[in-house]
């Protein structure tokens, strides 16, 4: 009997010590900071798009969700660090169009983007304008093709670095147009922009924000829009896929975690994120820096991600890109 009763009271007491801890475990999540990790430098499109989603999950959610930027190797830093974090919904990444050229631009990463990262939601999308310097003696698309193909290898294309979003949009552009711009790798928009208004070079595919003041000036000349649809803040200006039919190139950006991340946690944040497109400040706010909402369920954020990587796969191969 004495055994029995011993027994018996070490059982109670263990189920009582365990309480505490089922208790931690059901607690709503989040109950502790969250990081946003952000491949990019701050000031840029990708920083200003976690910052911007960051800030509404933390009035969301009453924790901070904190921006850490890990700089280098084209954001391959900052996704390796969160396919090796905890899938514990506290480590989130930014995902952008660089994830999906990535996965063929570096063919020996220590992952694979598509098997380790899961799609949680999307956040903005953000198309390009193509700009020429006004030396250039085109005024049309239509103009810039034709003067293309009969330069070929003469003319200067500028963009933010190899793989980003508006080289990419370039060598698309090449592709499907039949021309042969030469391209130039800067470290970021800001120089390639400073160049292409020193007539440096003479042409850039350029996220749309900071480039209106000059357009409007005349120390650049806009042609076209990458966007398959007419974006409101580019709304005067023809797309490219006018000309080209088929054509399509933004910048997009939205939130991702490990794979194995409860799917609790995943349909959570979707939910907080997908409020705020339909917050007026929110809005005005993306608007700002000429993003379109990109509102989805996971499942259809993770189409994106895929299409996409399937996508510039296609281009990196037949345009032979290589890291420089």
């Amino acid at each position: 009997m004495k055994r029995r009763n011993a027994l018996a009271f070490l059982a109670g007491a263990g189920a009582l010590a365990a309480l505490p801890g089922a208790a931690v475990a059901q607690a709503p999540y989040p109950g502790r900071p969250v990081r946003i990790i952000a491949g990019f430098a701050a000031g840029g499109g990708v920083d200003i798009a976690a910052r911007l989603i960051g800030q509404w999950l933390s009035e969301r959610l009453g924790q901070p969700f904190v921006v850490e930027n890990r700089t280098g190797a084209d954001g391959n830093i900052a996704t390796e660090a969160v396919v090796n974090a905890a899938p514990d919904g506290y480590t989130l990444l930014l995902a952008t169009v660089p994830n999906a050229v990535n996965a063929t631009l570096y063919p020996k990463l220590n992952f694979v983007f598509l098997r380790d990262i899961a799609a949680v939601a999307g956040v903005i999308r953000v198309p390009m304008v193509l700009l020429v310097h006004p030396s250039l003696p085109v005024t049309t698309l239509a103009e810039l093709i034709a003067y293309a193909k009969a330069s070929p290898g003469k003319i200067n294309m500028a963009s933010a670095g190899t793989g980003s979003a508006p080289h990419m949009a370039g060598e698309l552009f090449n592709s499907m147009a039949g021309t042969r711009m030469v391209h130039i790798p800067y470290r970021g928009q800001s120089q390639a922009l400073s160049d292409l208004i020193a007539g440096q070079v003479e042409v850039l595919f350029a996220a749309a924000p900071g480039t209106a003041d000059y357009i409007r000036i005349g120390r650049l000349r806009a042609l076209a829009t990458t966007a398959a649809s007419g974006a409101e803040l580019l709304k005067d200006l023809p797309t490219i896929a006018t000309a080209l039919p088929g054509y399509e190139a933004s910048q997009w950006y939205g939130i991702a975690v490990p794979t194995k991340t409860p799917a609790d946690i995943v349909d959570r944040l979707n939910r907080e994120i997908n409020a705020a497109f339909a917050d007026d400040a929110m809005e005005a706010r993306f608007a700002a820096i000429g993003g379109d909402p990109l509102p989805s369920p996971p499942a259809a954020f993770g189409r994106l991600m895929s299409e996409e990587t399937e996508k510039w796969s296609a281009v990196v191969k037949s345009t032979g890109i290589r890291v420089e």
